[in-house]
């Protein structure tokens, strides 16, 4: 495997002709979440799907690896087909180059690459209802709705509407682009033909990298569809719906459009442009949270084009929450 790479567990099904059989794998970053690593193998483990799956689960807490123990155990009792390998470099772009790496090296006739985060639980027609729109649309990537399920009582089901937790699309077929790795399938050829690596680890604290990964591949001319039925539960802890983390998270998407407007029109011109979309965004932000919060009768949910304004301005003076850096707090 490539620098900070190692295969550390291994399915008996999950090499030689086994390999060579093998349609899709799910590629699966875990980081300190052990207990729902588990639900979330058993989910993938009960896919009714046609196609014969694998897995590689990416251990990316090289110190304490409590999801590879979960991985090695479900490999050996067979519950998954696949393997369990270590990205030693910590943060989320360095897991997901990792495993896409792994994925296309080690199972050469998979011709999609599907990725699920550790804090989600696959639905029974999850990877099948992927791989059918796949087909059914030709699109090099197809995403999924992740819904949120929210931990403890009280503020879920008002954080529900919140923009952080609402898909962009709501229907099945072509999209314009998608911006999230939590529930997205690949194409193989696309990986192969894109630079590496795949996420810049510029965003491994911020996040963002699926989005700029995304946004590359549609300047190659790459093509997207969503998948509403493919859906994954995403468990919620209840410290996402403070408004302490409602509001990092709006800024920090802000600033992350505007990052990754930059990159795509690095020169002057895109530079003036992508400042004066932030400062026009900022003007019209008071009425559009006025109405937002008007209509869904929530003065949080209503502040966040606000803070998306906000973020965007931000990011101009290089001021960009690094949520993921302190794992226990996001």
């Amino acid at each position: 495997m490539g620098e900070g790479v190692t295969i550390e567990a291994r399915s008996p099904a999950g090499h030689g002709d086994a390999a060579q059989s093998v349609d899709a794998v799910v590629v699966l970053p875990t980081f300190r979440r052990p207990e729902h690593l588990s639900r979330t193998l058993a989910s993938i483990a009960a896919q009714s799907v046609a196609r014969r799956l694998a897995v590689v689960v990416v251990e990316n807490h090289a110190e304490g690896r409590e999801g590879l123990a979960v991985a090695a155990q479900a490999l050996e009792q067979g519950q998954i087909r696949g393997l369990g390998i270590v990205a030693h470099a910590r943060g989320n772009c360095h897991a997901y180059n990792a495993g896409w790496a792994v994925a296309l090296a080690e199972f050469p006739s998979a011709r999609f690459i599907l990725s699920i985060d550790d804090d989600e639980c696959a639905s029974p027609t999850w990877a099948e209802r992927l791989m059918e729109t796949a087909e059914i649309t030709a699109a090099d990537f197809v995403g999924g709705p992740q819904v949120p399920v929210f931990e403890g009582t009280g503020k879920g089901e008002a954080c529900s509407r919140h923009p952080v937790f609402t898909p962009h699309y709501d229907r099945t077929g072509p999209v314009p682009i998608l911006y999230s790795s939590g529930n997205v399938l690949i194409r193989r050829e696309v990986l192969q033909a894109m630079e590496r690596p795949f996420l810049d680890p510029v965003f491994n604290f911020t996040g963002g990298g699926d989005s700029d990964f995304y946004s590359r591949a549609r300047r190659k001319g790459y093509r997207f569809a969503w998948c509403q039925e493919a859906e994954a539960f995403e468990t919620v802890p209840e410290r996402r719906t403070e408004f302490s983390w409602l509001q990092a998270r709006s800024l920090r998407n802000g600033a992350l459009s505007s990052i990754i407007e930059h990159r795509a029109r690095p020169d002057f011109k895109g530079r003036v442009g992508t400042l004066a979309k932030s400062m026009a965004l900022l003007t019209a932000a008071p009425l559009r949270s006025a109405l937002l919060g008007w209509r869904t009768r929530s003065a949080v949910i209503g502040l966040y084009p606000l803070n998306v304004a906000l973020g965007r301005l931000m990011a101009e003076f290089g001021m960009v929450n690094e949520q993921y850096r302190r794992p226990e707090e996001n």
